[in-house]
């Protein structure tokens, strides 16, 4: 098949167009989940209802999956020994400060997109890991980026690589890996821009850093030093109307970088944990962070800024606005989910099975905090996702809640896949993309069923 290589400025005007051909990062180009605008994509499904095909995938990992024309990438580590499972939900206890002993495997995947054929797998690296993950997280949480001809996996504990399109190798940087938060592992993703592949190492050992590598070659461009502790949240690339801007959520500091690692402006008052990636649309930046662990005093802020700021733009206390950040609202983020811009609204999907609405110009809320699931407590950990007047949230049990977008809060049905789901999915060319621990699917609406 042929290869449309994405090599300059894509505006937001076609990211739509584009990300209804190929899903090359995280949430998609637009880096908020947005998918096709029209009819053709599915809204109702299960474990075999508009199933195109299913296949078992092997070891475990939340990585998402991206897709550049016949071929899905993502990554997966699959131990020798035994694996304690992932347990759902919100909870204290799911530290494991102690690395693993087993032998463990660091491979990328490649299966075809119109039959879940496996296509190839590369190793990346094998032995015991040297570093530990909380009980949710995987050794395989960053999701891959690529441009069409080459993919670029980020393990933020040991490396970076490149690979071509038939699972060669072409390119590595490996490192020591660094403590984290409580040993809680990585899971900030690359972003690709031009001929450049940016990432975000913060740390508990004081060495924090952005970094861009040359794409092409892996050679080290520029690193910039961050007063950061562990963050998991993914960069952003911001096209604006004044420049290009990196954008990076802290715990510390929200900071913006120039594509030269120049520090533009950053601003103070983020929440303790920084999950949630950040997006722009419609000419504003959003960016938020809420650990649920934030209460008194709470802080679970998301913010709207306009372009063209510098220096310190950090918020007086008690204010909601400034000359550059547009709104601020204190209480309205979420803690692993990232929100959801469309049409206008700003949802936020709460890890505790919530879902909230505002006005995303104004920060006007539409509706506030109504429970997903009437029968009781449902987890969330997958960013939402949207498309033909519908919002998707897909539950740590593999339920998908599906709501009429617009200013009512409208239950429409939900769709069971009956496995546990952490990973985010690829929207493209008429087709969910998405991965549980055991599976990967694709989902279309009316398909010949290969089960």
């Amino acid at each position: 098949m042929k290869r449309i290589v994405f090599v300059g400025l894509i505006g937001l005007s076609c990211l739509t167009a584009l990300a209804q051909t190929n899903w090359p990062q995280f949430r998609g180009l637009s880096a908020f989940g947005l998918g096709e605008d029209g009819k053709g994509l599915p809204d109702t499904w299960d474990e075999k209802k508009n199933v195109a095909w299913k296949t078992s995938v092997p070891g475990l990992g939340w990585s998402s999956p991206v897709v550049w024309g016949n071929q899905i990438f993502f990554t997966t580590v699959v131990s020798e020994g035994e694996v304690e499972p992932p347990k759902k939900g919100l909870y204290f206890g799911g530290d494991r400060p102690e690395p693993p002993k087993a032998i463990h495997h660091w491979k990328v995947l490649c299966y075809d997109f119109e039959s879940g054929a496996l296509v190839w797998n590369t190793e990346l690296k094998s032995g015991a890991p040297s570093s530990s993950v909380h009980l949710k997280n995987t050794f395989a949480s960053e999701t891959p980026a690529t441009d069409g001809e080459r993919v670029y996996v980020y393990f933020g504990y040991q490396g970076l690589y490149c690979l071509d399109f038939s699972g060669k190798v072409l390119w590595k940087k490996t490192w020591d890996p660094y403590k984290t938060r409580l040993g809680w592992g990585t899971s900030a993703s690359p972003v690709l821009y031009k001929d450049r592949v940016f990432i975000v190492n913060d740390n508990m050992e004081g060495k924090s850093y952005i970094a861009a590598f040359n794409k092409y070659t892996g050679e080290e461009v520029w690193r910039q030093a961050r007063d950061e502790p562990s963050n998991f949240s993914t960069p952003f690339i911001w096209e604006n109307d004044q420049r290009t801007e990196i954008v990076t959520t802290g715990v510390n500091k929200t900071r913006s970088y120039d594509l030269g690692g120049k520090l533009l402006w950053e601003f103070g008052g983020m929440s303790t944990i920084c999950i949630p990636t950040p997006f722009a649309a419609d000419g504003l930046l959003y960016v938020c962070a809420g650990y649920v662990g934030d209460r008194l005093p709470i802080n679970k802020p998301v913010y709207a800024i306009r372009a063209g700021a510098s220096g310190d733009i950090s918020l007086e206390e008690g204010k909601r606005e400034s000359e550059f950040i547009v709104w601020r609202e204190t209480n309205s983020a979420p803690y692993n989910p990232s929100p959801l811009f469309y049409k206008g609204r700003f949802y936020v999907l709460w890890d505790f099975g919530f879902l909230s609405c505002r006005d995303a110009v104004t920060g006007a809320e539409i509706y506030d905090k109504q429970r997903v699931n009437p029968q009781g407590r449902v987890a969330f950990t997958v960013s939402p996702w949207a498309y033909d007047d519908k919002i998707f949230c897909l539950s740590e049990d593999g339920d998908t809640y599906v709501f009429q977008a617009g200013a009512d809060f409208k239950l429409l049905n939900v769709n069971p896949l009956k496995e546990m789901c952490m990973a985010s999915p690829a929207i493209v060319r008429g087709s969910l993309i998405i991965r549980s621990n055991k599976h990967l699917y694709r989902i279309k609406d009316h398909p010949v069923t290969k089960l």
